[in-house]
């Protein structure tokens, strides 16, 4: 697990973690059970507009990895992502005219998935490219899920014998390599200086048999809708960021936040009270997210917890603790174990914070 201020950050939707949770499943692992000591609990999954924190996600990850042994395992994810996964952006993309119109749409709206992401897509010699460009610490099985997730697109909207004129992946190639040539089917290059896939021209303007404008242009509208709820709680994400940065050691204050933030601590106090919050609720949700993070990593001792999250001492984490969960963190960390190894998800929910403020 990284330290404090070199953690992830950003959010996903929900889904796509529900769809790691069902590809795990199909693997033969215990998906929940991975979920779980990942940070995740199943109740703070449920509805279409729920985000997680990536850092949560970066460790579903490690741990899918290592429980299914397959260095392929995020490209076998986009199996299982439903055509609801990415909300309204789903049906805007399936719905495009042509693939150059669906490439447009997934630039303009992908945030609607998550704001770990960014993408480019222009004309190029030979046709065109599209560049993913995480633009957080974002773990190379998701870029291989979201590489595959395009080109499934690709398939269903124009035939499943289509593929690109070639992918080139940043991550380093993997110690098997068949399932990925089996699954993209396209000249490979592993290392590359950006994830880029090429694309014929023909392909990509050739009009598509099940476009249908109407229903693009309404998705379209709900996924600006729901970027705008996003964008309300812009702030709260602003705060958690700085605070991300500056917990390690002490606990800051709303007055060196606000600094930080180049604004007055009135002025936040103001913008994040029309937010429905305030500095010490967020202080005390990033703290909580982050514990249940760094309690499941093992590497990670009490103390140095206690440290990383800015307690002024052991006794100060553990009561704060014992007021979020009822229990201590070695204590809560102990079941916790327990309850992945006997493969159930944990009792307590860990990102009510996200939850309640989700679009």
């Amino acid at each position: 697990m990284r330290t404090a201020t070199a953690v992830s950050r950003g959010y996903i939707i929900a889904t796509w973690i529900k769809a790691i949770g069902r590809a795990l499943d199909a693997a033969g692992c215990n998906g929940a059970a991975l979920l779980a000591q990942a940070g995740f609990d199943l109740h703070d999954l449920d509805g279409p507009n729920a985000r997680c924190p990536l850092i949560n996600n970066t460790r579903l990850w490690e741990l899918a990895v290592a429980a299914t042994g397959d260095p392929a395992f995020g490209l076998k994810v986009a199996s299982h992502i439903k055509h609801t996964t990415f909300h309204a952006l789903s049906y805007g993309l399936a719905a495009s005219s042509t693939l150059h119109e669906a490439f447009e749409r997934l630039r303009r709206y992908c945030h609607v998935a998550s704001d770990a992401v960014a993408y480019e897509f222009s004309r190029c010699s030979g046709g065109y490219e599209l560049i993913i460009q995480p633009t957080a610490d974002v773990a190379l099985e998701s870029m291989d899920m979201l590489v595959a997730a395009h080109l499934r697109m690709c398939r269903s909207l124009i035939g499943r014998d289509f593929s690109p004129l070639s992918i080139e992946l940043r991550r380093p190639a993997p110690a098997r390599t068949e399932d990925f040539a089996r699954l993209l089917r396209a000249p490979l290059t592993f290392g590359a200086a950006r994830n880029r896939l090429a694309f014929d021209r023909d392909s990509i303007e050739r009009a598509l048999e099940g476009g249908n404008p109407e229903l693009a242009r309404y998705s379209d509208v709900i996924a600006l809708q729901y970027l705008s709820r996003i964008e309300r709680d812009d702030i709260q994400a602003r705060v958690r960021e700085a605070l991300l940065r500056r917990l390690e050691g002490s606990e800051p204050s709303q007055e060196e936040i606000a600094e930080q933030l180049y604004m007055s601590a009135r002025t936040l106090q103001r913008k994040l009270g029309d937010s429905g919050t305030t500095y010490k609720e967020l202080l005390d949700d990033t703290r909580r997210a982050l514990a249940f993070a760094y309690l499941s990593a093992p590497q990670h001792s009490v103390n140095e917890i206690t440290y990383l999250l800015g307690f002024s001492s052991g006794s100060c984490f553990t009561r704060a603790f014992r007021r979020w969960t009822g229990q201590s963190p070695s204590d809560w960390r102990a079941a916790a174990a327990r309850r992945a190894r006997n493969g159930r998800a944990p009792s307590v929910p860990l990102n009510t914070d996200l939850r309640r403020h989700a679009g």
